[in-house]
């Protein structure tokens, strides 16, 4: 699997593979080239191995983030200063004439090289901040930060799932009294049977099962509340079960000395023969569920056991009989958060003030039914003024108080359960989302083409990048991680959308990482301003904003999707983002007033989206862009193509195809080109 760009690493993989392709090419053997690259090279996968281990630390301080955030920074930037060095020598490419010209060719722009793009300059600046950020880490003593870990040990988030009074509980008595019955039905068969509750992290999954349990355990000889968490301890947990189910002080006599085998044998001994209901508690792995399974037996006392967890993959693994079930939690509806967040504050659901109406609606629908969201923003709410004007404070700082505010800090830390579990490659494409507005319904295939132009994927074991980010993208279906949108009947989903908790998350985490700076009106965070911005994603701008961001060095910006039309005449032009990998107007009506000249140097394009912006000519510097490999003009009053557009023989997505169009000349060199609806390719 080759090195890709991830959220954590920046370009710091897919940079030191570049330095070594370098290496290995006739340009790294240019006078004084190659001792610096190899240099660079040097010092930087010495970087990386540590930069791995800090970022797999759970609570870094802030030490060990700015040292990650520095050497992210200089990754990107050292990229970007190879990725302009390597198309000025190359300008023209060695197809054009033989390897041996080429290489005359570079050896004479190098001559004249620094003195007129000043990369001689870059990579000696480059040299000087490696080494600053060196003796940083050895000031820092982040070696001896890493190989400690915190002793204070963290509060489960989940406890108060554990003891919530039931006249708090709203939405759940149906759901609760519908699976009790189900639990409790063909006790003639004997046999045991499992109940698994999936669903989105602040669900109440936690609480439900409990309500369950509470309901039917006095039809069993013995109960047991286990939870399992994402690092389980599969002994600790059986010991758990066993504390729990066995009131016997000489049946556990020296149950502190059991290993894990004798553990698990002794509770099958203590089951064999009882009926137990066990909940089994927030399963993060199939491996995990396996582990704890074979702990209790399929005897024929009508046991059940009822397992939560936020994976669908998980859950089904947990249901395999046909007399199992799987029951998927679903927000609460529109009466019941009313219900639950004036009752939360007020202690009725029908007795609050009318002038809170409007803008608890507002809330509530930024809490999307999430009942732990519900609850949280609620009892930040309790605690405030009762004036309208403190709510609507706090409609407006939803998101920046999931950072700052003590009240939100119980959701905050469930859904970064999520989030915190997922491997860097998962972490990448689930921040990318943070592109997209609330409420927005995001085409699969448009994500697709996305992370694969970014360099968020490569081929792996002989998938293909796009079916290895397909795969991805159901990943974080199977997670809970964003609801899946317009499913066929062949069970392939269409398009997704992310809760706007979630949302709200992500985009915290990407300002975080310095990974995606949003423009949307008065909520827009420039982020640390050390850090150039990376990628852009323009929702709400106004021409004040336009003029805030035409300041600023937009050199490095690697993408940007415009989901606003606002204002896009204002827009700083193209010339100012020379790195830009993929460029999306989808949408932007507006589009046809901005100014596109200058597309013919963005030489790193590989994504070009006009879908439904009704412009009627293709930018003439469209069939410069040599790297381009998805252009979408779907929805688009594009008569014709130009004949030039041949020239791109890296396109593989050539989408918006209209029977009216004229099919150019030598479109036979286009031998890339796998999408052209329309035509049939084999």
């Amino acid at each position: 699997m080759a090195p890709v760009v991830t959220a954590a690493l920046g370009a710091l993989g897919p940079l030191l593979a570049k330095l070594t392709d370098l290496l290995a090419k006739e340009c790294g053997r240019l006078k004084g080239v190659r001792r610096q690259i190899r240099s660079l090279r040097s010092e930087l996968t010495g970087m990386h191995g540590a930069l791995r281990k800090y970022t797999d630390l759970v609570d870094p301080d802030e030490q060990v983030k700015e040292w990650i955030s520095l050497v992210r920074e200089l990754a990107y930037d050292t990229e970007d200063c190879f990725d302009k060095f390597i198309h000025h020598l190359g300008d023209g490419g060695p197809q054009e004439a033989g390897f041996k010209e080429f290489f005359r060719k570079m050896a004479r722009r190098l001559k004249t090289l620094g003195a007129r793009h000043g990369i001689a300059n870059q990579i000696d600046d480059l040299n000087l901040r490696i080494k600053e950020v060196k003796e940083l880490k050895t000031s820092y003593k982040l070696d001896d930060v890493a190989g400690s870990s915190s002793g204070n040990a963290a509060v489960d988030p989940r406890l108060a799932a554990l003891f919530a009074e039931e006249a708090h509980l709203v939405g759940l008595d149906g759901p609760r009294d519908d699976l009790a019955k189900w639990v409790m039905e063909d006790e003639n068969k004997h046999g045991r049977k499992v109940l698994s509750i999936v669903g989105f992290g602040g669900l109440g999954k936690t609480t439900l099962a409990n309500e369950v349990s509470r309901k039917i355990r006095g039809h069993f000889d013995c109960h047991a509340f286990v939870s399992v968490s994402q690092k389980p301890n599969t002994m600790k947990i059986i010991k758990d079960v066993i504390s729990q189910v066995s009131y016997s002080d000489e049946f556990k006599k020296d149950i502190e000395i059991w290993d894990e085998k004798k553990s698990i044998t002794k509770l099958r001994e203590l089951l064999k023969e009882k009926r137990y209901l066990v909940i089994i508690d927030d399963i993060w792995s199939i491996v995990a569920w396996d582990a704890i399974n074979c702990a209790f037996p399929e005897n024929n006392c009508s046991s059940r056991i009822v397992a939560t967890t936020r994976i669908l993959e998980v859950a089904s693994s947990c249901c395999p009989g046909p007399d199992d079930q799987i029951y998927e939690m679903k927000p609460l509806s529109d009466p019941h958060s009313e219900r639950l967040f004036f009752r939360r504050i007020f202690g009725s659901d029908n007795c609050y003030p009318h002038m809170f109406i409007e803008v608890s609606k507002a809330i509530l629908k930024k809490c999307g039914g999430l009942p732990l969201a519900i609850i949280s923003i609620s009892g930040l709410l309790a605690n405030r003024p009762r004036v309208k004007e403190e709510w609507e404070k706090v409609k407006r700082s939803i998101g920046s108080d999931l950072n700052r505010n003590q009240s939100l800090e119980g959701m905050k830390n469930i859904l970064s359960l999520s989030y915190n579990d997922l491997p860097p490659h998962l972490k990448t494409v689930l921040l990318h989302l943070s592109n997209f507005p609330e409420d927005y319904v995001i085409d699969r295939e448009r994500l697709v083409r996305q992370w694969i132009a970014e360099g968020f994927i490569s081929e792996e074991r002989g998938r293909s990048c796009q079916e290895v980010a397909e795969s991805y993208f159901y990943e974080l279906i199977n997670k809970s991680l964003v609801q899946p949108v317009d499913i066929l009947s062949d069970g392939k989903v269409q398009a997704c959308r992310v809760h706007d908790m979630m949302l709200e998350l992500i985009i915290s985490k990407s300002i975080e990482e310095n990974f995606i700076t949003v423009v949307n009106g008065s909520q827009t965070v420039w982020g640390n301003s050390q850090c150039s911005i990376r990628r852009l994603s323009i929702q709400d701008i106004n021409q004040e904003l336009a003029s805030e961001l035409a300041k600023k060095d937009l050199s490095h910006v690697r993408s940007l999707v415009i989901t606003a039309s606002g204002c896009i005449k204002h827009f700083p032009v193209l010339t100012k983002f020379e790195s830009l990998r993929v460029l999306d107007f989808e949408g932007c009506q507006a589009v046809a007033q901005y100014n596109t000249d200058g597309m013919e140097n963005l030489f790193q394009l590989k994504y070009l989206s006009f879908r439904e912006t009704k412009i009627s000519e293709l930018p003439s510097g469209v069939v410069m862009l040599s790297d381009l490999e998805t252009l979408d003009l779907t929805d688009t009053r594009i008569s014709d193509l130009p004949d030039r557009i041949v020239q791109l023989t890296k396109l593989q997505h050539l989408l918006g195809y209209s029977v009216e169009w004229k099919i150019p000349i030598g479109i036979g060199n286009m031998t890339n080109l796998r999408e052209m609806p329309g035509l049939i390719f084999p």
